[in-house]
């Protein structure tokens, strides 16, 4: 049995005094001081681990004036709080020991667009790309773009100065930054914006804290000025933060906002933006160089700079190899074809844009004239990228290379401590065999990506960080390359903060930095802001961080048994990169996250809980393998009546951390787009389910998962008299019993559909060894094997029938597979003894089937699915056979000569992909539109997040509301907008289900629009 947790860290008490003044003096935010939400926002996307005593989630700007004003007075000195956005930090800048301030749940709103004046007005918790959606009609953008810009916030984007690919044309965040509203310590707004002297003389003589500021950077600019000038290298990234450099802009004004640009939350809150926006380019083409080295690629780039393209992006062969592996190959194999005699180790991307087509084709031709003529590196090939969508989608493969490098095979993984480097360009291929030759004196892997037109190069070494001999490497190499950037004239922080490498600021400021203490101490003497971060306040005590004195994830992470850690290391591989934040509500990825904006409720979210109950199961005695081994050889019942009569224990029962992690793990709809997303594959669903094996040793299960776990075994017979259930499932008694008692808010009903009429007219035949074993050589190859599922077969029998129907009419034989239990709700809930034995029988039927070389085909995405991904991780001895989803074995028989209907359709077809199917196989959503136009027929696949359903979660009570949510998001505007255009399709039971459910629309099968229109 699991050990009973129970608050492993509380709060301080100055805290707890401080958190409960903040409720009295009417913070209506919420406050969260709870473990779980203190676990999970104890990580961001660096090796740093700092568990902080609450996150608060402010719900206006008068709600951070109550906390600045609180927090300055004399009794909360000690209390320490930093901002929040994204979380998406590689340096630890939003990791604290105190309170955690998240920005990102309510302060989101775009507050105005002016398009004649090309400026915006947003709050701190904007996302970059929600920013730029809603000026895309407008025909602009905010620059620069970022890897992480589907979830880095406008304020995370100030606060670090963030800059990225086209810097060089577009510069950093700061040269977009016309004016900010920051809240100071004692709840005073500073409103900063270029200032002229009589502003300047205006602001500098007003009382309290806004007068010290301007005062004090006004003398600091009067008596520095000489040695700011001779100390600070000339380069596109300059500095990040208290930038000394730019005090006075190009004309002369004073303009704080270069100083609170890129200070990480150490001076004050930055709670509103007014940018500037710039027009998107009306055409653009990007040229993707293949390298058979990846110094070849790094000179060339420097070369190619004179060229004046709009950016160069660099990416090694280790992210490219990785890239191969990912779900955006899908996307972008055609650009990086394999060359046949050398392998591609390095790329350059070059991107040339303009808005006049001719000149811009001009351009790229000559570009393309000096690739041919000019000898001095080798080049093995280049392909071209022409237009937005075709851009984006090469760019999607290198913003996803920050997430990819953390999926590497084993615990050796590359680690981002030294990862932002800059140096001047035409220092930076010498800058990098130096930097290269450091990493292999120690024999360290390492992979590259960058901007090399900025000098910019992302460089991760490969460590273990639980072994302790090579996280002490961390300190070394940082050692080192800080030398080497002093040496090619460069900064250790080019483009991601400083954060806890700020100990290396005061031997690069040098003479400059007790200036630097002198802007902290005037916005914040008690060293209260994100304190330990660029500077401490002059004449205090403070210490800088230190980058081998904070805990790392590594730390903790050693912790856990071995044993333990690699089988589950979908969740405990997890690096923090924040990919599953994303905000595209059109894009499928965690919609829990996007419905709740609650961070437990993301694979982040949950990964960390897993790996923090894992470490405090372990030091509490507790095998968890062994347990969940006990827990595999009970059957369902046998359990249920076991604790029943001796294990009975109520959730009631006393706190415990279990709880939390059970709630979060309760909230994910199993829709495995994690699983086929995130970067580095962590599974949600998978650990999720095994979690609830575990937590079910020791607390009861609900009655409802007992209904919805043995609704494949029991559905078969209720389907003999479906006028029954239906009248039962829909009689007021039973749904009150089911709301109140199984904690369902409604069940699906039975389809009064007849299937033994389809059967009887498709002249189908039963799939057995005997019958399949008498077929002709010829007679196989026009047969099909149909796999059935519980959802098709019983709850929408009519979508079943017409694909038997259309199988028929395509002219291949039917050979129907006995019902066989999938197992699925069985694994989603838990019972993973039961699915193992249900996955065994199952795939020992089907294998038996599959001697004969007769296709089998599934139906509904979700359930088919199963068998090539859950079975094939059960026990070496479950080999389950291939089972083929509709779309793939319809274009696979296309393919081999089957013949093409011709016959053109008026219609216009739009699909709304399946999540689990669009994110975990998606070159097979793409295949319905190979297999529609074979039938003469045009179909679009429409972006769109998930539907809110999956399976029986927004059927079950608790659920009700996010599923509604959810399906609010993303599939009720896209019905809207599209339903006039075409004709509308769904091919998820669970998708179908809840249409009709919330839009009250009917969506029919892709095989039912193909069979409409080979009846019409």
């Amino acid at each position: 049995m699991i050990a009973h947790i129970a608050a492993p860290i509380e709060l301080t008490r100055i805290y707890r005094t401080f958190l409960d003044s903040l409720h009295a003096q009417g913070f209506k935010g919420e406050v969260t001081p709870d473990y779980a939400n203190r676990t999970v926002l104890a990580t961001d996307n660096s090796i740093y681990q700092r568990l902080p005593q609450a996150a608060l989630y402010p719900r206006d700007v008068h709600d951070i004036q109550i906390l600045t004003r609180l927090v300055a007075q004399k009794e909360f000195w000690q209390i320490v709080i930093t901002p929040r956005g994204g979380g998406t930090g590689t340096n630890g800048q939003s990791l604290t020991h105190g309170l955690v301030v998240d920005l990102s749940r309510h302060l989101n709103q775009i507050l105005e667009i002016n398009v004649e004046e090309r400026w915006v007005r947003v709050q701190a918790g904007v996302v970059k790309d929600q920013l730029n959606a809603a000026l895309k009609p407008h025909g602009l953008f905010f620059a620069p773009e970022l890897s992480t810009s589907n979830r880095a916030t406008i304020g995370g984007m100030i606060n670090t100065d963030a800059s990225g690919q086209g810097s060089c044309t577009y510069g950093k965040t700061r040269d977009h930054v016309l004016e900010l509203n920051s809240m100071l310590l004692g709840g005073h707004l500073l409103h900063s914006k270029p200032l002229n002297e009589i502003e300047l003389r205006l602001f500098s003589t007003a009382p309290g804290i806004i007068g010290q500021v301007h005062r004090c950077v006004t003398n600091i600019h009067k008596e520095h000025r000489e040695l700011i000038d001779k100390t600070f290298p000339k380069l596109n990234r300059c500095l990040t933060g208290y930038d000394l450099a730019h005090i006075r802009d190009e004309h002369g004004q004073v303009n704080l906002n270069n100083i609170l640009c890129g200070s990480e939350g150490s001076l004050g809150f930055v709670v509103e933006a007014k940018l500037n926006v710039l027009p998107i380019p009306k055409f653009s083409t990007l040229i993707n160089v293949s390298y058979a080295s990846f110094m070849d690629a790094l000179r060339d780039a420097r070369a190619l700079m004179a060229l004046k393209p709009l950016s160069i992006e660099t990416v090694d062969s280790k992210v490219l190899g990785l890239a191969m592996q990912d779900i955006v190959w899908h996307d972008v194999a055609e650009y990086f074809p394999p060359n046949q005699n050398r392998p591609t180790l390095g790329i350059n991307l070059i991107e040339f844009s303009g808005d006049d087509a001719s000149a811009l084709e001009a351009t790229v031709n000559n570009f393309l004239a000096h690739l041919s003529s000019d000898k001095g590196v080798e080049r093995i090939g280049h392909t071209l990228a022409k237009g937005t969508q075709a851009i984006s989608r090469v760019y999607s493969m290198r913003k996803r290379a920050v997430g990819l490098l953390g999926n590497v095979k084993g615990e050796i993984r590359p680690q981002p401590f030294v990862e932002d480097t800059a140096v001047p360009p035409e220092n930076l291929a010498d800058f990098i065999t130096e930097f290269r030759a450091l990493l292999d004196s120690h024999n360290l892997q390492y992979g590259m990506f960058g901007h090399v037109d900025a000098g910019v190069l992302h460089v991760r070494p490969a460590l273990d960080m639980k072994d302790p001999i090579q996280a002490s490497l961390v300190r070394i190499i940082s050692d080192g390359v800080a030398e080497l950037t002093h040496k090619y004239g460069g900064l250790l922080w080019g483009e991601h903060g400083k954060g806890v490498r700020s100990e290396y600021a005061p031997k690069f400021f040098g003479k400059l930095y007790p200036v630097l203490q002198k802007l902290k101490a005037a916005f914040d003497p008690n060293n209260q802001l994100n304190p330990g971060k660029i500077a401490t306040p002059l004449n205090s005590n403070d210490q800088l961080l230190k980058i081998d004195e904070v805990p790392t994830r590594g730390e903790y992470d050693r912790q856990i048994d071995e044993r333990v850690w690699q089988s589950y290391e979908t969740a405990v591989h997890c690096n923090g990169n924040g990919a599953c934040y994303n905000f595209d509500p059109n894009d499928a990825m965690c919609p829990s996250w996007k419905a709740t904006r609650e961070r437990v409720h993301s694979p982040k979210g949950r990964a960390s809980l897993i790996r923090e109950w894992l470490r405090i199961q372990g030091n509490s005695g507790v095998d968890v393998l062994r347990i969940s081994q006990h827990a595999k050889d009970e059957s369902t019942i046998i359990s249920l009546f076991k604790k029943l009569k001796t294990k009975f224990t109520s959730r009631d029962a006393g706190e415990d951390f279990s709880h939390q992690v059970f709630d979060a793990m309760s909230g994910c709809l199993a829709c495995k787009s994690c699983a086929g997303q995130c970067p580095v594959k962590v599974n949600v669903p998978e650990f999720r389910s095994r979690f609830l094996e575990l937590y079910h040793t020791r607390y009861f299960r609900p009655l409802k998962d007992y209904l919805i776990g043995s609704l494949e075994l029991t559905i078969p017979y209720f389907a003999k008299v479906p006028w029954l259930y239906n009248a039962l499932i829909g009689a007021k008694p039973v749904i009150h019993f089911l709301k109140n008692y199984g904690g369902m808010v409604d069940s699906p009903l039975l389809s009064n559909v007849s299937f033994a009429e389809t059967l009887r007219k498709s002249k189908f035949k039963i799939a057995t060894p005997e019958t399949l074993a008498s077929l002709t050589e010829s007679e196989r190859k026009r047969s099909v094997i149909l796999v059935q599922d519980a959802f098709t077969r019983y709850f929408d029998t009519q979508v079943m029938s017409d694909w038997i129907e259309l199988i028929s009419k395509i002219g291949y034989h039917i050979y129907l597979a006995p019902f066989s239990p999938n197992g699925k709700p069985l694994q989603v809930l838990g019972f993973l003894g039961a699915f193992e034995k249900t996955a065994r029988k199952s795939s020992a039927k089907l294998s038996e089937l599959s001697k004969f070389g007769i296709p089998l085909v599934g139906l509904d995405p979700a359930m088919t699915l199963v068998y090539r991904q859950e079975y094939s991780k059960l026990s070496a001895d479950i080999a389950c056979p291939m089972v083929f989803l509709p779309q793939e074995w319809l274009a696979k028989i296309f393919e081999v000569g089957s013949p093409v209907i011709n016959n053109r359709a008026s219609s216009s077809y739009l699909l709304m992909a399946h999540c689990t199917e669009k994110t975990n196989t998606p070159a097979s959503t793409t295949l319905w539109q190979t297999v529609f136009e074979k039938f003469g027929m045009k179909l679009t696949v429409i972006a769109t997040g998930c539907c809110g359903m999956s399976g029986t979660y927004g059927h079950e009570a608790k659920n009700y509301d996010t599923s509604k949510k959810i399906y609010d998001l993303s599939w009720e505007p896209a019905i809207r907008k599209y339903k006039a255009g075409g004709i509308l399709l769904a091919n998820g039971y669970s998708c179908r289900s809840q249409v009709k459910r919330f839009g009250d629309e009917k969506l029919n099968h892709p095989v039912q629009a193909l069979l409409a229109h080979l009846k019409s």
